[in-house]
């Protein structure tokens, strides 16, 4: 199989061919590893490639899953494989290797998922941008001067370049849905409490934390959700379980849903007239495919709002950076982590039990109102990024002089729209829905209800039949016969 025939596949398809035994594991893996040595010495998205690890992992049998045989590639932060690196994009993490699997990994094992590599990550993935000093920046492939976004930016600049159909993703702030954006993919983030994150951590950053993947298409999203959602072992809280399978709810057009639209994010920041002009266009064809659109905003105090995110975010990167240190016996400094997550961290011992109680009151206050009105919306329509893909370097997370609070405003700056649904835990996609004048992906926002992924996965297809994306590839792509020069 070469790299044309395999990357025209999503992660049902190549599985398909699989069950079909039209071809093996081993050549998809074979085909994976191809495009990796193609692209990633200009992309940057691939840190570890797992050839040896990938073969064990066939030669002992691969679990009949939805997904056998289907090349994988895992994010060094939150999930970890045994005996895999996990840097998380630091200095003072390198060579950090876990000796077990954390569950959502076991099932990704157990889908029949082959991780042939493990991609990029901003420093403790705190960062719109993939750009650490660690590994050095990871370039978009529509445009290799513009930024994948972050922090999940390794993976959907993989996704994007055709290495494999989706890839491990998590969102504490936007991680999946703006990398989905940058990189014209499919990114849901799902309800908190659907996929899990043990057995490390109950609700990783107090609940902001969601894990799941990048994709292509809306299908494998559904089926790869399909395939790992449930509580794991010990877990305290979990969502709803769906009334039927995920990729069943595809198969079904929605009903006429009612759609609130916003242009302005609630923290006031400007928005860029592309993305506002991808948004009127998204609204009119939403419109045509027969749902109401009302603009309409949840009223939410975004200084608080902020406060209480940069709070939430210090209390663990100190709590990350400290348990690093004590591990592997390094004092944190500017010799080993980055000069905004060094104020962070800073910050973040400052930080008193009274004001982290503060904060998470604030985050049951925004979702107590944002909850009031999704009772009369079906679903929240916006940008997912003020910005079409910003260039390489402008979001600087080892620019000296920064404070925590500077570091925060300019990542949600660039991202207003995405943090409001990891503090209310409801599920949220990005779509690639619209395109800038010099060919670069925007992606639009849906948000909604918690628990009622289904409802977005329905829009979602509807919305990929109707102005489908598939066939789009960026020219930088592992089937291109030459790639742009660099």
């Amino acid at each position: 199989m070469n790299l044309s025939q395999y990357s025209v596949y999503d992660g049902i398809g190549l599985a398909e061919l699989v069950r079909q035994k039209e071809v093996t594991p081993k050549e998809l893996k074979k085909a994976a590893l191809e495009g990796i040595a193609k692209v990633n010495p200009q992309l940057n998205a691939i840190i570890s490639v797992l050839s040896e690890t990938a073969d064990e992992q066939i030669d002992a049998g691969l679990p009949e899953g939805p997904f056998r045989g289907v090349p994988f590639l895992i994010k060094e932060i939150v999930l970890h494989a045994a005996g895999v690196p996990f840097s998380m994009g630091s200095r003072l993490a390198k060579g950090a290797v876990f000796p077990y699997d954390t569950e959502l990994m076991a099932r990704f094992r157990k889908a029949g998922l082959v991780t042939v590599g493990t991609t990029t990550t901003p420093e403790f993935a705190y960062n719109a941008t993939t750009e650490s000093v660690l590994h050095g920046p990871t370039h978009n492939p529509w445009n290799l001067r513009h930024s994948s976004g972050g922090s999940s930016g390794g993976s959907g600049a993989a996704v994007a370049a055709g290495v494999v159909p989706f890839a491990h993703a998590n969102d504490g702030g936007g991680s999946i849905r703006i990398p989905a954006s940058c990189n014209g993919l499919v990114g849901l983030k799902p309800t908190r409490g659907r996929v899990p994150t043990g057995p490390d951590y109950s609700e990783p950053l107090n609940g902001l934390g969601i894990e799941f993947a990048l994709t292509r298409t809306v299908r494998d999203a559904a089926a790869l959700l399909d395939a790992v959602a449930g509580p794991d072992t010990g877990c305290y809280s979990w969502a709803e379980p769906p009334k039927r399978p995920f990729f069943d709810e595809i198969t079904h057009l929605p009903r006429r849903l009612r759609i609130a639209w916003i242009s302005k994010p609630p923290s006031g920041a400007l928005v860029d007239q592309e993305c506002l002009d991808s948004l009127h266009a998204t609204v009119r064809l939403c419109e045509e495919l027969g749902h109401e659109l009302v603009e309409a905003s949840p009223i939410i105090d975004s200084e608080q709002h902020i406060l209480a995110t940069l709070r939430i975010w210090a209390a663990n990167v100190t709590s990350w950076i400290d348990g690093i240190a004590q591990a592997t016996g390094q004092t944190p400094s500017e010799a080993n982590v980055e000069a905004a997550n060094l104020s962070t961290y800073q910050y973040g011992r400052t930080i008193t039990a009274t004001e982290l109680l503060d904060a998470l009151a604030v985050q049951n206050i925004v979702s107590r109102a944002v909850g009031r009105f999704f009772t009369e919306y079906d679903v929240l329509l916006s940008p997912t990024t003020a910005r079409p893909p910003l260039p390489l370097g402008e979001l600087n997370a080892n620019a000296k002089g920064l404070s925590a609070k500077e570091w925060t405003e300019q990542i949600f700056t660039y991202a207003p729209f995405t943090n409001l649904f990891n503090t209310t835990g409801q599920p949220a996609i990005s779509l690639p829905l619209g395109w800038s004048r010099d060919g670069l992906p925007i992606g639009m926002q849906f948000a909604g209800r918690y628990a009622d992924e289904a409802t977005l996965l329905q829009l979602a297809s509807q919305l990929e039949h109707a102005c489908p994306w598939k066939e789009r590839r960026p020219a930088f792509h592992v089937a291109a016969e030459q790639l742009p020069v660099f």
